[in-house]
This record gives structure tokens, sequence and C-alpha cells, in this order.
């Protein structure tokens, strides 16, 4: 597995992050058996969220970690906060960030997370209450690391002005047909095309530029949560490119789909939420080799993207 040494964050991540959003829907024992598989083919980095079935996932993963006989600190696990989807608000406030964080602990029963992130913008979030809630969990060994979730450049910025912890993390949607992080610079001033619009304020620029690792969610999906576009005949041309170069490779259209992420120079980490081990493990085989520049562009123009 190719492993990333994230500034200013946990050393040896997983270039590959398992996603529990969907770990509800298997029992314990299946659950247990995912981690093990995960961690087998070099997955060590666990992406969890206090909304996720309302606690249901931590809770699932907690139970079956607890099982799995692996060792605490040979893993990453993160959680995110601050989604309230019962309460029908975002909230960052001191408070539910502290609170968020014990329930997250006592679900997945362990002593502290290695990274909490902040999970999309509260509108009205007031960034010294974040700093003193981070300040709060760092000093008590809660939160080893911190970051965000689809936070745009100039909200990290603000927070920045008040958190001393580095930001180390920012989850953001990107793949082969959710691209709109790259899109843009290429139509730059130009009125003719909606590929000119700023649909990202320069969110990836500014993460590379301030050592913020991106962690790409969804990476084979189509639209928002539209269903993934392997297979998906709406995406002839993709699927055939995808489908010559994992011949090439000896690997899966969805290992080439998470090869392209991987490839980008911002050294990002690919989310997967996946449980079923057989696909993790063609997944994973996306660590194993490396695209060319020239099959880089081919699988972006296959996506239905052009060059201005």
């Amino acid at each position: 597995m190719k492993t990333i040494n994230v500034v200013n964050g946990p050393a040896n991540a997983a270039a590959i992050i398992l996603g529990c959003m969907r770990m509800p829907a298997l029992d314990v024992e299946a659950a247990e058996k995912m981690i093990h598989t995960a961690v087998e083919l070099g997955v060590n980095f666990f992406d969890n969220a206090t909304c996720y079935s309302r606690g249901v996932a931590e809770e699932r993963f907690g139970e079956a970690f607890d099982r799995s006989g692996i060792r605490r600190e040979d893993i990453i696990i993160q959680t995110k906060c601050g989604l309230c989807f019962e309460r029908n608000e975002f909230d960052w406030t001191k408070e539910n960030i502290l609170e968020s964080t014990d329930d997250s602990l006592r679900r997945m029963k362990t002593d502290y997370l290695d990274v909490l992130l902040l999970h999309r913008p509260d509108l009205i979030f007031d960034p010294e209450e974040v700093a003193e809630a981070f300040d709060v969990l760092e000093r008590s060994g809660k939160v080893r690391f911190f970051g965000v979730s689809n936070v745009p450049a100039m909200q990290m910025e603000l927070l920045k002005k008040y958190v001393k912890q580095p930001l180390v993390f920012n989850q953001l949607q990107f793949s082969l047909e959710q691209s709109q992080l790259i899109d843009q610079a290429l139509f730059l001033n130009n009125k003719k095309s909606d590929m000119s619009l700023d649909r990202d304020n320069g969110t990836l620029d500014y993460c590379r530029l301030n050592d913020i690792t991106v962690q790409a969610w969804s990476p084979l999906q189509s639209g928002f949560f539209d269903g993934c576009f392997i297979d998906d005949p709406d995406y002839p041309e993709l699927n055939k490119a995808l489908e010559e170069i994992g011949e090439k490779y000896g690997v899966s259209k969805s290992a080439v789909a998470i090869a392209w992420i991987l490839r980008h120079p911002a050294k990002m980490q690919a989310i997967v939420g996946t449980m079923n081990p057989v696909h993790l493990k063609e997944i994973c085989d996306a660590a194993k080799f490396d695209l060319t520049h020239n099959e880089w562009y081919h699988l972006y123009l296959a996506s239905g993207k052009t060059l201005p």
C-alpha cells in the first residue's frame, strides 16, 4: 500500500482510506472481517462521522474493532462532527464539538481519536469557539490531529487565524466524473464555457500551498449520490478507457479510477466506502502502479471533459 507522511499529521498513512458510512449494513462479525481485510491490505486509516446512521456506524466500528485483536496504535481512526440532522442544523459550537467527541470515543471504544474533522461549514460558526474546543481536546489527549471536511479556502484561512493546531486534512468530493477541483483552471476568463465557473474557490491550490492533505470522497461516484460510474451505460467512453488501461496493468476498472486520483501530485488520499472485502482488494490494486501522464489525460478526456 502506498503511504503518505502527512505534514503536521500522522506518519505512514495509507493512500486509501476505508470509509465506514455503510458499516451499519454489516453485522459485527462481518464488520470485523472487513476491518481485518483492510489492515491486511495495508489500509490502516478508517474514516467515520457522528452523523453516519446517527452514530451507529461509529458504534459498529467500535464493536468490531474491539473484537479484532488489532493493536490500537497500528491504525488511524478519524471521525467528523458538526452535522446534526436530528436538530436540522450544522453546529461547530464549542459545546457540540466537545460533546460529539466524547460520544465518538465512547461509541468507538477508544481513548483518543487520531483525527477529528469539522464536517461541512456551520454557517454561523465562531472561530474563537472552535479554537477553544480544539485546545481542550488537544490538552486532554482526546484528539491528536485536526482538520475539516468540505470547507472552502477562505473559511480555512479564518479558522487558522484563531486555531493554533495545524489543519492537516480537508475532505472534498473528487473523482473522474466530479472533477470540479481542477477543471476551472483550463478555462480561465472564457465566458463561452460553463467550465470557466469557479466552483472550488481555489481550495485545492490553497490546500497544497498550506500542506493540507486532500481526502477525496465518493471517488467512484457520479453526481452527489447518483451511483457509481463504473459499468454505468451513461459513461461508455470512460468505461472503455478504464477497461483498456485496466487490462494493461492487470487490474479492475475501479482500481484504475482510484489510481487516477492518486496520480495527482497533490498526494491525495481516496476514501472508499465498499463493505465488500473482494471489492476492497480490487480497489487496493490502485496502489500497485502509477498512471503515465498520457494515461491520466486520456481518462480525464474520456470522462467527458475537453481541452480548450
